[in-house]
């Protein structure tokens, strides 16, 4: 693809640099743009060249729709067929780490949905995405801002490193607060959704609202998919990860045994860290599942990006799969990342 020169939006921006890149976005531009969950890869969702330019600068598949993002949840009505349902969640969730897919109207081109007449809507909580939106004055769909089957970006850095020269202008909104992509739901009913891919609102807090919540098993063969991160692998280093199995001890002394066969690295709790030195990322307290969502991507990528590297596998823990909260979310991540790779220890 033709290199761009890469407009960068630092973290203390001026007025007049977000506005020029916005206006790069409304021209058709690629922008990229921070949110609570991860930074985002955004075009102006009314231009079907525009996202088949954010299909090619991340290598994604044509078939992976896009999410769109709007400033305030009642601009959906813009470009989707809203319900009561909708309503209700966008008044529980919105701004939020939640999507919710509707029908699209004719005003969204097939680009966008990967060829489906339906369309994903999110208001992100992040206040500077909902003001570069606003000042777009366009809804903006994105997936998030990397390479295609990578970990998802959660800093400036991270997005830096994968699509300077590939996209028009990116802005610094600092560490992402959640880490992991948004909860995508699809309304089934009048008092009926499914969640297609978990994220920071959990089965729990959507039953609350709704009476009827179920979680999607994942794709049929054939099947395509309405939200994106539902493919069978993705958010995959490219080395190689391995889940474990087993309690904490048991999970220690195995990568402690591998250690000794050869180059191994370990995410880890912060208590189990410093046993195994530089060839350990702590990614919080063994109880503290936000941390563990807010550095998994970070983690993943920094081990790829360590120069000269000869690691040969990643190992972390399986997460238990009943818990709710986050848990949920981070297993869901974690066996793509590792392309369903588990040992039993």
């Amino acid at each position: 693809m033709k290199i761009k020169e890469t407009l960068l939006v630092n973290y203390e921006h001026t007025e007049s640099e977000l506005l020029k890149a916005a206006e790069l976005l409304r021209e058709g531009g690629l922008v990229i743009i921070p949110t609570e969950t991860v930074y985002g890869l955004g075009c102006s969702a009314y231009s079907a060249e525009a996202a088949y330019n954010v299909f090619e600068a991340k290598g994604r598949p044509h078939d992976n729709p896009l999410i769109v993002h709007v400033s305030d949840p009642r601009e959906a009505e813009n470009f989707a067929f809203v319900t009561p349902l909708y309503e209700k969640l966008a008044k529980q969730f919105m701004p939020g780490p939640l999507t919710v897919i509707l029908k699209k109207k004719d005003v969204i081109p097939n680009e966008v949905t990967a060829g489906g007449d339906t369309v994903g809507v999110r208001c992100p909580s992040h206040p500077l995405a909902r003001k570069f939106i606003s000042l777009a004055g366009v809804p903006v769909a994105a997936p998030s801002a990397n390479l295609s089957g990578s970990p998802s970006p959660t800093t400036f850095r991270h997005c830096v490193n994968d699509m300077l020269g590939r996209v028009d202008a990116i802005i610094d909104g600092g560490a992402c607060e959640i880490g992991l992509e948004s909860t995508v739901v699809l309304l089934t009913g009048e008092d009926s959704l499914k969640i297609l891919r978990p994220g920071a609102v959990d089965e729990d807090a959507l039953s609350c609202v709704c009476s009827d919540v179920t979680v999607a098993d994942g794709l049929k063969a054939g099947e395509k998919p309405l939200s994106p991160g539902m493919k069978y692998k993705h958010y995959a280093p490219r080395v190689p990860l391995v889940l474990l199995e087993g309690t904490r001890d048991e999970v220690a002394a195995f990568v402690k045994a591998e250690m000794q066969r050869e180059h191994v690295f370990f995410i880890c709790y912060d208590e189990d860290a410093p046993e195994f030195g530089d060839d350990a990322y702590p990614i919080g307290k063994r109880s503290d599942e936000a941390a563990h969502a807010q550095r998994l991507f970070a983690a993943l990528r920094y081990v790829d990006e360590l120069s000269d590297s000869d690691i040969r596998k990643i190992y972390t823990y399986l997460p238990e799969k009943g818990k709710t909260g986050l848990y949920p979310a981070i297993y869901n991540r974690l066996i793509r990342a590792a392309d369903h790779t588990v040992i039993k220890l």
